[in-house]
C-alpha cells in the first residue's frame, strides 16, 4: 500500500509529467512551423524532463516499500539512485545545449547566416518559461516538505527547462526584433544556460553518489547528534559515531559509556532515551543504534 509521502510524490510528478508532455508537443510544433532549431532543441529538453518524470514515478514506488528480508534498511537508496540518474540526464542535456550552441556560433563566425525563427516559436518559449517556473516552484515546495532528493532533482530539471526557454526566447526574440545579424544571440544564450545546467547537474550527481557510497552526514549534523547524546548527564565519551543517508532518512550508530555499576535495565532505558531523542530531532524513521560500554 502506497504511503502518504509516496502518494504526494507521485501526484507532484504526474502533474509535472502532464505539463512536460503538453509543452514538448507544443514546442515541437512551434519549432517546426516557426523554423526554429532552438525551439526544437528546447522541445528535446522538455522530452528529457518527461523521461525523468517517468524515472521518478518508478523509483518512488520502489523506495516506498518497507524493509524486507533482503533489504534490512528498507529501499530508500532507490530514491537516491533516481536523483543521481536525473542529474546524469540533466548533464547530458546541458552538454548537448552547449555543443549545439558552439556549432552555431562557429558557423556564424565563418560568415554563414543563421535561420531567423518565427513568432510562434517566440511565444512558445514565453509559455514554457511561465509553465516551467510554476511547475518548479510547486515541485520544490513539495520536495522540501517531504525531504525528497528525487523531487528536489526533478524540480531543478523543471527550472533548467525554464532557464533554457529564457535563453531560447532571448535568441529568438533577438533574431526577430533586431534583424538577421543578431541571430547569433540564440546560440550565445544557449551557452550561458548550458553552463548553469552543468553546475546544477554536477551538484546533483555529486550528492547522489556521495549518499550511494555511504558518505557521512555533514559535520554540523554530526555535532548536533553528539550534543543530543551528551545532554544526558550519566552518559560519557560518545565515540565511533557513524552516519549515513538512506533515501529521505538517516542512519546513526554510536558508542557511549556509562558507569560500570549501572544495572542492565537502567542502561537499556538510557539507550532507549537517546534513540527517542534522536528520532524526535531527525524523524521517526531514523535508524538509531546505541552501543553501551562500561566506564572502567
Amino acid at each position: 500500500m502506497v504511503g502518504d509521502r509516496e502518494a504526494r510524490m507521485c501526484k507532484v510528478t504526474i502533474i509535472g509529467g502532464v505539463a512536460n508532455a503538453a509543452l514538448l508537443a507544443f514546442k515541437f510544433v512551434a519549432g517546426i512551423v516557426g523554423h526554429s532549431s532552438a525551439m526544437i532543441a528546447d522541445a528535446v529538453h522538455s522530452f528529457s524532463d518527461f523521461i525523468t518524470d517517468v524515472i521518478v514515478l518508478v523509483f518512488v514506488r520502489i523506495s516506498g516499500k518497507p524493509q524486507d528480508s533482503s533489504h534490512d534498511y528498507g529501499h530508500g537508496k532507490y530514491e537516491t539512485l533516481a536523483s543521481t540518474l536525473i542529474g546524469i540526464a540533466l548533464l547530458a542535456v546541458a552538454i548537448g545545449i552547449i555543443v549545439s550552441g558552439a556549432q552555431k556560433i562557429a558557423l556564424w563566425v565563418k560568415g554563414e547566416e543563421l535561420a531567423s525563427p518565427g513568432m510562434l516559436a517566440f511565444w512558445a518559449a514565453i509559455v514554457s518559461i511561465v509553465v516551467k517556473e510554476l511547475t518548479y516552484r510547486y515541485t520544490i515546495r513539495e520536495a522540501e516538505a517531504l525531504d525528497s532528493g528525487a523531487l528536489r532533482a526533478n524540480a531543478w530539471h523543471h527550472r533548467s527547462d525554464a532557464l533554457s526557454s529564457i535563453g531560447t526566447a532571448l535568441g529568438i526574440g533577438g533574431a526577430i526584433f533586431l534583424g538577421k545579424r543578431w541571430t547569433v544571440l540564440d546560440p550565445l544564450a544557449g551557452l550561458v544556460v548550458g553552463a548553469v545546467l552543468v553546475k546544477a547537474a554536477v551538484t546533483m550527481i555529486k550528492d547522489g553518489i556521495g549518499d550511494l557510497m555511504e558518505k557521512s552526514l555533514p559535520d554540523d549534523v554530526e555535532n548536533e547528534i553528539l550534543a543530543i547524546v551528551t545532554s544526558f548527564g550519566d552518559v560519557r565519551d560518545p565515540h565511533n559515531l557513524r552516519t549515513r543517508r538512506i533515501g529521505n532518512r538517516i542512519a546513526i550508530e554510536i558508542h557511549v559509556r556509562m558507569d560500570g555499576s549501572t544495572d542492565l535495565n537502567t542502561s537499556h532505558q538510557r539507550a532507549s532515551d537517546i534513540e527517542t531523542a534522536l528520532r524526535a530531532k531527525f524523524g521517526p524513521d531514523t535508524h538509531v543504534t546505541v552501543h553501551m560500554e562500561p566506564i572502567k
